[in-house]
């Protein structure tokens, strides 16, 4: 049996490695990007001013919707603010968890939807929103809703929307900078540098490689930081709540729930507890599928609970 906090230092390797490597690969690409631009335009001083727009743009448009994604994600997923005495037992919930944990208490949402599922939203913990659904209000245990809930505080406590937005940014900008080569070189000629001769041939093909590539790899790696910040939070709601058994028996019940979560879609999925999208959500899943899923699989994140039991 691992203790909750063997458990939480593991997770956080884990994820720092996944990070130290994304981080190292974007530097990569933008690296091989600026210089296969000076290849293709004959701009001298390395090509770094045309993945700067590209930076700028993307960083822009991700800016605008990271500091506005709560109201964005909330608007999206039909959410509305909790009313004054309805489930009294989620409000006093969520009060005493902060009170004991020390985080300011966020503002409560709720979806009108049968499906049992949670998320949590908001740029840090001062601005912060748990939504939860109908559903999961009334089909779980009183045990169960704080589980979930601690899970959903574990992210905002962590920051996991500061650092998903992050990593998204960096993603988004790898796109469009790859979208960009490639149409550039579809236009063919350019002013390649030829005073640079093989080597700028060189950085020109492998410019080109990395345009076809290197999305399907960022978001690969944006996909396994995600799945490594699900058992972070798994760990922080037990830290939070001491029992392991209350969010296992809640994930048990929200991926037995064959309903579909009508209101979400494949922007609004990864922040969820579990996935929403229920098609084939009970079947094993090989090594290569999950690489594509935002979610690690509700087995595995059981059996590393049943670790700190």
């Amino acid at each position: 049996m691992k203790n909750i906090y063997e458990v939480q230092s593991a997770n956080k390797k884990q994820t720092l490695l996944i990070m130290v490597v994304f981080t190292l690969f974007m530097g990569l690409v933008f690296w091989v990007f600026a210089n296969a631009l000076s290849a293709f335009f004959g701009y001298r001083p390395g090509g770094l001013g045309f993945v700067g727009i590209g930076l700028i743009i993307s960083g822009l448009t991700s800016f605008g919707g990271y500091w506005f994604s709560d109201k964005i994600v909330l608007a999206t997923s039909g959410a509305r603010p909790l009313r004054k005495g309805e489930y009294p037992h989620l409000t006093q919930i969520v009060e005493n968890l902060c009170l004991g944990s020390g985080i300011p208490r966020p503002a409560l949402y709720v979806i009108d939807d049968s499906a049992p599922n949670a998320f949590a939203t908001g740029r840090d913990p001062k601005h912060g929103v748990v939504c939860v659904t109908t559903g999961l209000c009334e089909k779980l245990s009183r045990t169960e809703l704080e589980a979930v809930v601690a899970h959903e505080l574990g992210h905002i406590r962590s920051y996991d929307i500061r650092t998903m937005s992050v990593v998204s940014v960096l993603v988004g900008s790898v796109a469009l900078i790859a979208d960009w080569f490639l149409r550039m070189s579809f236009w063919g000629g350019g002013s390649r540098d030829r005073e640079s001769g093989s080597s700028g041939a060189l950085f020109f093909a492998l410019g080109v490689v990395f345009a076809l590539l290197s999305p399907l790899v960022a978001s690969l790696l944006k996909l396994a930081i995600s799945r490594r910040r699900e058992f972070a939070a798994d760990a922080a709601a037990v830290s939070i709540t001491r029992q392991p058994s209350g969010l296992i028996s809640a994930l048990k019940k929200i991926s037995a729930d064959q309903e579909p979560l009508e209101a979400a879609n494949k922007a609004t999925a990864p922040l969820y507890i579990a996935s929403p999208f229920k098609e084939g959500d009970n079947r094993a899943v090989s090594w290569f599928s999950n690489l594509f899923n935002t979610h690690p699989p509700v087995s595995e994140r059981i059996k590393a609970l049943n670790k700190m039991i």
